[in-house]
């Protein structure tokens, strides 16, 4: 995918993705997971990716480590990650310095991640003498302190087997074992899993003060926008293996442009209001068998459906604050707003302000808008 006038902050970026395909082997050939993906994670900022299961979020994640397994493999792309170069080049030594060392990963079910048969403090030893840490006391420190940090007796945790902690505790326990080694580049894949909501809240806020105080690049994946705007200042949403809108949080979630993130929006509940409001996207996202080989993998679930859909794939391209993949969408010097009746029904009946801050209010603009192109022949 090429991306035509791209946003990026000052300076280089700490993780540069361009053009990644990712497939996976099958009875019918190799399918793609994640096609023609192009992204940046700026240093020191936050990056939501959301999306519904199956979308190619862990599989682009996994990526960024080099770690995709067979069946599946990278066919095409780059990972591109400041003072490691192409992480899809890298092997044996230096793809396992770079894992741990400057990439920090916390799983999916990290708390199922754990060796069953070592304590967490046998685990902790292994990982630093893996990397060459030469001060293994102050590791073990570091780790206390962690643990610490997010509501846990560190001695007793590093003295545990995994049977002998709950599964928020080995979730924790998992997020510690990504910071501990002091990782310039995070991924956390769905990092609040399994922990009640006193417990996430704590976790997230921990999230922010260690990415703050490190300088971090993190990337946060998770189906729950309101983890996406608790934590982030850039979210990416991918759909059927394709990356379909990404700029600002705040101005995403205000004013989403994609039909599928004002969907996903769409179908979040409220605490106020109707609750025949949250209406569920129509139709299922599509498998690696039935993702579309051209044209727009969403077009069988929107309303904007057009016949350019079926044959040409849009490209993601700005529409001024944000990146969009849409043909419905205009770029950025065409841009205007309007609503057509077709429109308001992938569009929220009211634009909401404050998800995931414990609000839930309606924001001053009660009418959600979208953007479309217009002809000097069309009226305003």
């Amino acid at each position: 995918m090429t991306l035509t006038t791209p946003m990026s902050p000052d300076g280089p970026p700490s993780v540069r993705i361009r053009d990644l395909t990712v497939v996976y082997r099958t009875a019918a050939g190799e399918l793609p997971a994640v096609r023609d993906v192009s992204m940046d994670l700026a240093p020191g900022t936050v990056t939501g990716l959301v999306g519904e299961s199956g979308s190619g979020k862990s599989t682009l994640a996994l990526s960024l480590l080099n770690a995709v397994q067979p069946p599946g493999r990278i066919s095409a792309g780059s990972v591109d990650i400041g003072g490691l170069g192409d992480v899809v080049q890298l092997r044996g030594d230096k793809l396992r310095q770079a894992r741990g060392g400057q990439i920090g990963y916390v799983f999916q079910a990290a708390q199922n991640s754990l060796n069953p048969l070592k304590t967490v403090g046998k685990q902790l030893l292994d990982l630093g003498r893996s990397h060459d840490v030469k001060d293994l006391r102050a590791l073990v420190a570091e780790a206390r302190d962690l643990l610490a940090r997010m509501g846990l007796d560190g001695a007793r945790v590093l003295d545990s087997y995994q049977h002998e902690l709950s599964g928020g505790m080995r979730q924790r326990v998992g997020i510690m074992l990504a910071l501990v080694l002091n990782a310039h580049v995070v991924v956390l894949d769905e990092p609040t899993t399994a922990l009640d909501m006193i417990t996430q809240a704590n976790i997230l806020e921990i999230i922010r003060e260690i990415h703050a105080e490190r300088g971090l690049t993190t990337l946060v994946i998770t189906h729950d926008i309101g983890v996406v705007a608790e934590v982030a200042d850039e979210i990416a949403v991918m759909y059927g293996g394709r990356l379909v809108e990404q700029g600002p949080v705040r101005a995403v979630l205000g004013d989403p442009h994609h039909p599928y993130t004002r969907g996903l929006i769409q179908a979040i509940p409220r605490l106020t209001g109707d609750i025949d409001e949250a209406q569920a996207l129509p139709g299922r996202p599509p498998t690696l068998t039935t993702i579309p080989d051209q044209g727009c993998v969403f077009r069988s679930r929107c309303a904007l459906r057009m016949d350019v859909c079926d044959t040409v794939d849009p490209l993601f391209q700005s529409t001024g604050d944000r990146m969009v993949a849409c043909h419905a969408v205009a770029p950025a010097a065409t841009f205007t707003t309007t609503t057509s009746e077709s429109e308001r029904e992938m569009t929220p009946s009211r634009a909401w302000s404050g998800i995931g801050s414990g609000r839930r209010e309606p924001a001053a603009d009660g009418d959600g808008v979208v953007a479309r192109e217009t002809n000097e022949g069309d009226s305003a």
